[in-house]
């Protein structure tokens, strides 16, 4: 690299950090749960993991993996269709469709490839995919792969989406896919997949969700949010990871048509140039299905935990966006804002980041607070306490 090239790449980073958007990672030196260490600090309450189950840290689910180890070893060496697949895989790939209630599954490294591999494989120029503008990078950059025609409808909003339907039938689009996640993550708006289905009845289109935040906890048995929306067997595709609620460890899916998934298995490029998921994981997630499948006491203990917390900063004076996922983002406005609040707070025990452009739009800058089902009552009350004080503190 020569001298000019640092010097322009050093520039760029000194400006992110004047603009109050550069982001430092904090080290953690012990586990994920409710209560972590972190370097130069105190033991912290953590309040932005996505361990919504509390799971991360599961004395049954470390076991499954400790004796996946013995069983079947630390890695595969290989992609799943050279020498690649073993029981487990295909035992956990049929366990998602069952959990799901879907008719096949495709396993990934992560979600991000699972979506990365899902337009390019499925649409052609002749078809047309529809997006909500607030999709995940990894929708959006999986879209950007593929040469459909493109159509982007505003955020949850029918009638937009209705109107864009409207103009690739007009542009005579062969196959039509709405793509749209389960949970805004930023926002934790839960998308209306009822109306989204109607919509594609209507229209002949097929729907894809990506249900990241939301399997595992959202809908009466945690299935996610086709449950909840009670939409289950109407959405044609959903992707997802293991990485979030389902352990918080890493690897993703596909669960969709039949069809599909054996189409994704021959063309998928992340699936057919990416190593197997690792045998512990596998192993691990199929006890988390099982857990899952037996008792609902970790959602419901979620759901209860979420309600408490919600009523409870509003009555602090917090703005935050409502709903009732176990995302709450407390709106600030400001990245800098942000950026100090959280600061304050890990000085107080409280652990949480500030999120800000490019995350969000410029002007929403805000600290996401996630609940988990490992939070005690006392950990929520002692989160809002320090929140009250810093807010106090810094003339909010």
């Amino acid at each position: 690299m020569t001298s000019e090239t640092k010097s322009y790449y050093r520039n760029i980073l000194e400006s992110i950090e004047k603009e109050g958007l550069y982001k430092k990672e904090r080290i953690i030196t012990s586990p994920q749960r409710a209560h972590i260490e972190v370097m130069h600090t105190q033991s912290v309450l953590n309040m932005c993991a996505n361990n919504y189950l509390g799971l991360a840290d599961n004395p049954e689910l470390i076991k499954a993996a400790k004796d996946s180890l013995d069983k079947w070893g630390f890695g595969l060496s290989s992609v799943r269709f050279i020498c690649g697949t073993q029981e487990i895989h295909k035992e956990l790939e049929r366990k998602i469709s069952e959990f799901l209630g879907q008719e096949d599954t495709i396993l990934y490294t992560s979600c991000f490839d699972a979506n990365g591999g899902l337009f390019e494989t499925l649409l052609g120029e002749e078809d047309a995919v529809v997006s909500d503008e607030l999709n995940h990078a990894s929708i959006i950059d999986g879209i950007r792969l593929c040469k459909a025609q493109r159509y982007r409808y505003k955020n949850c909003d029918m009638n937009d989406l209705e109107a864009k339907l409207n103009e690739a039938r007009a542009n005579n689009a062969k196959n039509i896919l709405i793509a749209t996640d389960g949970v805004f993550s930023m926002d934790g708006f839960i998308a209306p997949l009822k109306d989204i289905c109607n919509l594609a009845e209507k229209y002949g289109a097929m729907v894809m969700v990506d249900d990241s935040h939301a399997v595992g906890f959202m809908g009466k048995h945690g299935k996610g949010t086709h449950e909840y929306n009670d939409v289950m067997g109407k959405v044609d595709i959903i992707t997802g990871t293991l990485g979030k609620a389902l352990g918080g460890a890493s690897g993703g899916y596909t669960s969709a048509r039949k069809e599909i998934v054996d189409l994704l298995r021959q063309r998928s490029r992340p699936y057919l140039f990416s190593n197997t998921v690792a045998p512990s994981i596998v192993a691990a997630s199929i006890k988390v299905l099982d857990m899952l499948s037996s008792t609902t006491h970790l959602r419901d203990k979620l759901e209860e935990n979420t309600k408490y917390f919600r009523d409870k900063i509003k009555a602090a004076g917090f703005n935050i966006k409502e709903g009732v996922h176990p995302i709450v983002p407390i709106m600030l406005g400001d990245a800098v804002l942000a950026q100090q609040m959280a600061a304050k707070l890990l000085d107080k025990g409280v652990y949480v980041i500030g999120f800000f452009y490019p995350v969000v739009p410029k002007g929403t800058a805000r600290i996401r607070v996630q609940i988990s089902a490992a939070h005690s009552k006392e950990d929520l009350d002692f989160a809002v306490e320090k929140f009250s004080e810093v807010k106090k503190e810094m003339g909010i």
